[in-house]
């Protein structure tokens, strides 16, 4: 199963972290907005993520919730028609929340930056770093640590739930 190491932070400033970001990209940024549909599972976590009515992606992935660098792996199905795969989904196993967000994706390499904002929680930075097979979590690991002390990232300032979990949180 593939695999990334990734964390998570709150952004107070936006626009300071983007110039920081944008300064080291290997790519221009390209802004997608998403809506991530979780559904009910007995491990791991599902989700349907819908880019809009003729492209999505069903994600499964385990990774746990630690606010520090973790492994995260994962399976990644595309699909053409996401309404479809979506009611299937939902009548059989049953949604569990929806996250909606705007992200700025930024390429650093192998390394994914995304400047989130995330309806209902405000803004966040994830780092992903996509391992290679000749690399090691703990390779993952180091990069992502130099990247986080490259744009100013504070070790208080990452948190190790993923968004679906904090919008459970705020709704109970």
């Amino acid at each position: 199963m593939p695999s990334n190491i990734e964390i998570k932070a709150r952004v107070i400033d936006i626009d300071a972290l983007r110039k920081k970001v944008d300064a080291i990209a290997t790519e221009a940024p390209r802004i997608i907005a998403q809506e991530d549909v979780f559904f009910s599972v007995n491990a791991g976590r599902l989700k349907l993520r819908i880019f809009s009515a003729d492209h999505g992606e069903l994600i499964y992935y385990e990774r746990p919730n630690n606010s520090g660098p973790k492994e995260s792996k994962y399976q990644i199905y595309n699909t053409d028609n996401p309404s479809l795969l979506r009611a299937i989904l939902s009548s059989s196993l049953g949604e569990k929340v929806i996250v909606k967000k705007m992200r700025e994706l930024f390429m650093i390499r192998e390394t994914r930056v995304h400047l989130d904002l995330v309806e209902s929680l405000g803004t966040f930075v994830e780092i992903e770093v996509v391992l290679r097979e000749d690399q090691t979590p703990a390779d993952g690991e180091s990069i992502a640590v130099q990247l986080m002390e490259k744009l100013g990232i504070s070790e208080k300032d990452l948190i190790p739930d993923a968004y679906a979990d904090m919008i459970l949180k705020n709704s109970s």
